[in-house]
């Protein structure tokens, strides 16, 4: 779900900086008012990329804090199936390095 939203989001910001990067590229081919009006769509794309960018991330925040909690909900509640846990995947990274 949050890998899937953070797709979403970067492909939205690459779009719209893109779009910004192409209204560039056209306002300065030009001068006088519409150069301004494609400078000012520009800045606009770029703001809504910025705005974007920044929301997931609060979100992407949001979700790590909640995660958190609940992880140490749970290591609280179950202490040692907490540690048998963590030295299974101890052990299973200590043979995969050992392997290679």
């Amino acid at each position: 779900m949050l890998e899937n939203n953070i797709s979403t989001v970067n492909n939205d910001v690459k779009t719209l900086v893109k779009d910004a990067q192409a209204l560039f590229t056209a306002a300065t081919a030009l001068t006088g008012e519409k150069a301004e009006e494609l400078r000012g769509r520009g800045m606009r794309a770029l703001d809504t990329a910025l705005a974007i960018a920044q929301e997931a991330q609060v979100k992407a925040v949001e979700s790590s804090k909640a995660a958190a909690a609940t992880t140490d909900a749970y290591v609280k509640d179950n202490p040692w199936r907490s540690v048998a846990v963590a030295a299974g995947v101890g052990l299973l990274v200590g043979v995969i390095v050992g392997r290679k």
